[in-house]
């Protein structure tokens, strides 16, 4: 038995129990990691130097680019770092460090992904308002709203969840801190304060999840009413990516947290918790610059640009 004042580390949730597998996992991960890092680092360098691209869309897909970025640098390189030198340690302070950038980094992506969702349904249903209903101050007082809210809720939840007492150990199920794990340790009744505040959160996430769906249903109702084929496609085209993305991210989330204690296990919450917390974020540039053909320009101007010119001053 021990309490929150004792406790100078966790143990964290090894990846696996061989040194070849650590090796391995640090191996993905350092993958992982730099895939992310440029394919982020390349979205937000295209918007921000791209003239082209000084749009609501690009705006908040480059605000997303950095909540991504910071989201897998929070989580991932602890995990590179135990598995690498064979350790399972995160210390106090460093675990709620942890908690409070994962959480301010997702909550503020999940807002980011709804503000989009109301960029794609003024654009397509509500065309000739989209100058008035998203123009730069605008856009700019909804991207602080996003980065805003992400930081009352980490703030919130990472203060509350720290400050109950824990007297049942100092090991996580989890490869980094993270708020459920965290209540399992604790021996008060006050963790059903965090539960009121996790209420709260998802009550407010559906709301958002609510205005998505029908944001979506008009859009499609809207874009089945375009006469014309190419006119449908390039509609659908916008459209796509941040569906694609969106779906991803709730999908893995909506599993992580709803599925049944039956089918829980070691290995399996491990999986879940990569897929929710690293894959989203390493696929998001991905399925964007696969789909956007300005954006796909953009990044091959920018990577070819000092080329031509070198050749062309020669």
């Amino acid at each position: 038995m021990c309490n929150s004042s004792s406790i100078s580390h966790f143990l964290l949730l090894p990846l696996a129990h061989t040194r070849q597998l650590q090796l391995l996992h640090f191996c993905l991960f350092l993958a992982i990691s730099l895939a992310a890092l440029l394919a982020n680092g390349l979205i937000i360098s295209a918007v921000a130097c791209g003239h082209l691209l000084h749009s609501p869309m690009f705006f908040f897909l480059l605000n997303l680019a950095l909540s991504d970025l910071g989201s897998i640098l929070t989580t991932v390189p602890k995990a590179m770092h135990n598995s690498l030198w064979d350790t399972r340690n995160i210390s106090y302070s460093g675990c709620a460090a942890q908690m409070f950038f994962f959480l301010f980094f997702i909550g503020a992506e999940y807002y980011l992904l709804t503000i989009m969702c109301y960029d794609r349904y003024v654009s397509i249903c509500k065309p000739l308002h989209y100058g008035t209903l998203l123009g730069s101050r605008a856009c700019a007082h909804m991207a602080a709203a996003a980065w805003a809210s992400g930081f009352l809720n980490a703030l919130l939840h990472t203060a509350n969840t720290f400050s109950l007492p824990l007297c049942h150990g100092n090991v996580l199920d989890q490869f980094f801190c993270e708020i459920p794990h965290i209540l399992k340790l604790s021996c008060s009744k006050s963790y059903l304060r965090e539960l009121g505040l996790l209420s709260v959160t998802a009550g407010l996430s559906f709301g958002c999840f609510v205005f998505i769906v029908f944001s979506y249903v008009q859009i499609f109702m809207a874009v089945l009413r375009i006469p014309s084929e190419q006119g449908r496609h390039k509609a659908f085209s916008t459209c796509l990516p941040h569906l694609a993305v969106l779906s991803l991210f709730l999908s893995t989330i909506m599993f992580a947290n709803l599925k049944p204690p039956s089918i829980s296990s070691p290995s399996l919450d491990l999986s879940v918790s990569v897929l929710y917390s690293v894959v989203p974020q390493a696929l998001n540039p991905l399925i964007y610059s696969l789909r956007n053909q300005e954006l796909k320009d953009a990044v091959q101007t920018m990577i070819t640009g000092p080329f031509q010119k070198h050749l062309t001053a020669v």
